[in-house]
């Protein structure tokens, strides 16, 4: 079978892409294996404008956001299903100084668009924020299970449940052989995996485990709470929170030593105990050393590429990178810089 591009990994990237890439009309094929890191299945999928401790405006919020939200429920209608949540996310503020920035933030025009608006008192006796808090809009999250059940239905026969054969990659008079596929391009969207790909081995993959509760607690605000640790209310009272970041123990299941973290956390945000926890779940992040995706072509080989390194800010970045990128492979449109591989090309 000859096609236009290979896709290996059908994780939020791959989804992304494959769907964009079909839609202009390309053939393609989508490899994966879901049970080799479930990092998309239980992210939080949060899409929050101000993030970090410092709460900054995310970076490169203003080309990012507004393609967000029309690209997922462009999805919705073609799938017919329901995945995004959009949901204004509070910020409690730690002080009155940073109460005062925010006020000053709110008639900055590059802030503005995404503050809907500024508490300077309290909003709920069970919330730990004395000097109010900033309410935040083009928010929310994707409900990343429902996202990927979705798209798997969605690509049908064009997704193929297997492992890579990477040795199984052979390149002859213009085309990729993979089996019985014949495909003029492979695009690397596997997440983590790629890391150990002896294409993209090269690049300075970081990955990150992430740890998320599932606990029962009575507080449902019609809005996400965030600040040290995120709350999202999924219904009947269960609230996902999240989420760990370690470097040291990707090969270990969920730790207790997270789970009280997480728990530590959530007591300093929220004024009520857990009554219960439901769920313990991990996932590897496929994040990057300078904390940007990776978008490019193979420095040596023809028509290999990769789409990947997203990390924990996946639902955000992928919308618009992947017309990024689906630009670069139809009309060789250049990728920016700051996300482009050849900044690491030095390197090898």
């Amino acid at each position: 079978m000859e096609i236009d591009f290979l896709l290996i990994g059908q994780g939020l990237a791959g989804s992304a892409l494959g769907y964009r890439l079909k839609k202009a009309g390309f053939k393609i094929k989508l490899l994966d294996q879901p049970d080799l890191n479930q990092s998309t299945k239980i992210a939080a999928g949060l899409y929050n404008p101000v993030t970090g401790r410092k709460m900054v405006k995310t970076w490169n919020a203003d080309q990012l956001f507004p393609e967000i939200e029309p690209f997922y429920q462009e999805l919705e209608q073609v799938t017919k299903k329901s995945f995004l949540r959009p949901i204004n996310i509070y910020r409690p503020f730690l002080s009155i100084e940073e109460q005062n920035e925010w006020m000053g933030n709110s008639a900055d025009p590059g802030f503005s668009k995404y503050i809907q608006k500024i508490y300077q008192e309290s909003q709920s006796e069970f919330l730990k924020d004395p000097y109010g808090g900033v309410l935040l809009k083009n928010s929310g999250w994707l409900d990343s299970k429902a996202f990927m059940e979705a798209m798997s239905e969605y690509f049908g026969e064009d997704l193929i449940l297997d492992y890579l054969q990477e040795d199984q990659l052979q390149f002859q008079e213009g085309f990729w052989n993979y089996g019985d596929l014949k495909t003029r391009s492979v695009i690397y969207c596997s997440g983590v995996a790629a890391n150990q790909s002896k294409f993209f081995g090269f690049l300075p993959f970081a990955p990150v485990k992430g740890e998320i509760l599932e606990v029962k607690q009575d507080f449902c605000p019609d809005y996400i709470v965030n600040r040290g640790v995120f709350r999202v209310h999924l219904g009947d009272g269960i609230h996902r929170v999240g989420s760990t970041y370690t470097w040291h123990d990707l090969d270990q299941g969920p730790t207790e030593r997270a789970k009280n973290e997480l728990t530590e956390r959530l007591a300093g945000l929220v004024q009520l105990p857990v009554e219960e926890y439901v769920s313990h779940k991990t996932g590897i992040r496929p994040a990057t050393k300078d904390r940007k995706p990776f978008l490019g072509k193979h420095p040596d080989l023809q028509s290999v590429y990769i789409f990947n390194g997203f990390g924990a800010k996946g639902v955000s970045l992928i919308p618009f990178y992947s017309q990024v990128m689906v630009n670069h492979l139809t009309r060789s449109t250049p990728i920016p810089s700051e996300v482009a591989i050849t900044r690491y090309f030095n390197y090898i």
